[in-house]
């Protein structure tokens, strides 16, 4: 979780350093973070876990003791499988119900502080517009950010006709104790003020200017604080509904899709004509056109406005018929969503039990624990599965595989393997034994060598 976690900083560095935000903003984004990656980190875990412990006991010999009592491997997995069963059960519950309020929280954060404004709220050389009714340009700022020079700033009045510049050399930039302001306390100034005239024949006819040695001009910070979309606004994405609300969704977005597919055969229909649409097999009809070409049968001062109508028409019916297809497809893509969606929410209990049935003999036939060799095989295993179910995922939503197939095809592919190994570390396989492997090589080597001096 942790690794995932500094994952996410750096994928969202940009969007939540130098924005001004409180540390338990970022503390629940992180929390909320640590909720959507559990589909990842769970499995992980559980396959590290059960390579470390069965690697460790293999190591330890305690294996070797655990059979010498008469105590077959799969009488010692009992334990550890109804431990895991349980787990994979708490995680659907998990996906199911707290999962998409985790998600719903996460993303609506997530979205409110991409679109918040940086606290950096002056910088050097550049027209400032962030704060509301005013823009402020600065030649210079000390290190500490807080004194500035050569400042200038551009007041928008509500005078159609009306333009406030303030020059100053120097100033210094304070917020008020509630945060709700920024405080400009400017030194050696001067204002200017163009207004309309008492008649009001010209409006620029009044022109006022200010000389100051201290003024303070306030600037409201309300631009700058947090503010909360409401979270109704993302309950209807896929990631935030459970499995019931994904299955009643379905059933209305599939009875709006049939009925946009009859209304769209209404509209066709008077195109119908174009083409032979038989309601039952008919045997091919031999047509015989006595020309040469089709547009031979028509007369010849008829013909060029045949050809203009019949591509007005086409030109008609494709353009009528575009923004229908593109419609179909993506309502086809959002139900496709709704069953890879709804498939998911048992892939991450399934996965599981998968990576432990691969990790237990896993450890059991290589016998080593700690951090060192569980940790590269565990990584390897799961990075082939991440792939394939991200693979099969994408497949699903795309239409290439269907949305069942396309979820769990990582695990369809990998429990052959989880078997095979059980079965191995069961009959007391040597499958990592790398001196057996060496002996056969030799061994082939040797053999080939015979055959070419026979020769």
């Amino acid at each position: 979780m942790f690794v995932l976690l500094m994952l996410f900083l750096w994928k969202y560095i940009d969007d939540l350093v130098g924005k001004g935000f409180e540390w338990y903003t970022i503390l629940k984004l992180m929390m909320y973070a640590s909720a959507t990656n559990v589909a990842m980190a769970l499995p992980l875990s559980v396959l590290l876990s059960s390579i470390m412990t069965y690697g460790t006991l293999g190591e330890n010999y305690e294996l070797v003791a655990i059979k010498s009592a008469g105590i077959s491997l799969t009488r010692a997995l009992y334990p550890m499988i109804i431990a895991v069963s349980m787990l994979a059960v708490s995680a659907f519950i998990f996906s199911d119900y707290m999962l998409p309020v985790a998600n719903l929280k996460f993303f609506s954060l997530l979205y409110d502080a991409r679109q918040q404004k940086s606290a950096k709220l002056i910088k050097v050389g550049v027209f400032n517009s962030s704060f509301p009714g005013y823009t402020i340009r600065v030649g210079r700022k000390d290190a500490d950010n807080q004194r500035l020079y050569d400042i200038m700033i551009y007041e928008k009045t509500l005078n159609p006709g009306g333009n406030n510049v303030i020059f100053a050399k120097e100033g210094v930039m304070t917020r008020s104790p509630d945060n709700s302001f920024l405080l400009l306390k400017l030194k050696n100034g001067v204002r200017y003020e163009e207004s309309a005239a008492e008649n009001g024949y010209n409006q620029r006819q009044k022109f006022t200017r200010f000389y100051f040695k201290e003024t303070e001009q306030k600037l409201d910070l309300s631009a700058f604080s947090l503010h909360r979309t409401p979270e109704n606004l993302f309950k209807g994405s896929f990631q935030m509904l459970s499995s019931k609300q994904l299955i009643d969704t379905f059933k209305v977005a599939q009875k709006q899709f049939v009925q946009l597919n009859i209304n769209n055969y209404v509209i066709i229909t008077p195109n119908i004509r174009y083409f032979i649409v038989p309601h039952s097999p008919v045997p091919p009809i031999k047509t015989v056109i006595p020309h040469h070409k089709v547009i031979d049968a028509i007369p010849a001062d008829a013909q060029l406005a045949a050809i203009q109508n019949a591509a007005s028409e086409a030109t008609i019916i494709k353009n009528m018929m575009g923004d229908k297809v593109t419609d179909y497809l993506n309502r086809e893509s959002i139900l496709r969503r709704y069953k890879v969606e709804y498939q998911k929410k048992f892939t991450l209990s399934a996965a599981c039990l998968m990576l432990f049935l691969i990790g237990a003999p896993l450890g059991a036939i290589i016998r080593k624990g700690g951090l060192g060799l569980p940790v590269v095989i565990s990584v390897i295993f799961f990075l082939i599965y991440f792939i394939v179910s991200s693979i099969g995922e994408k497949s699903a939503q795309n239409g290439s595989l269907s949305p069942i197939f396309g979820t769990w095809i990582a695990i369809i592919i990998l429990t052959p393997i989880g078997l095979f190994l059980s079965y191995k570390a069961a009959n007391d396989s040597v499958l990592f034994d790398m001196d057996i492997y060496r002996r056969g090589f030799t061994n082939l080597v040797k053999q080939v060598k015979r055959k070419f001096a026979r020769n």
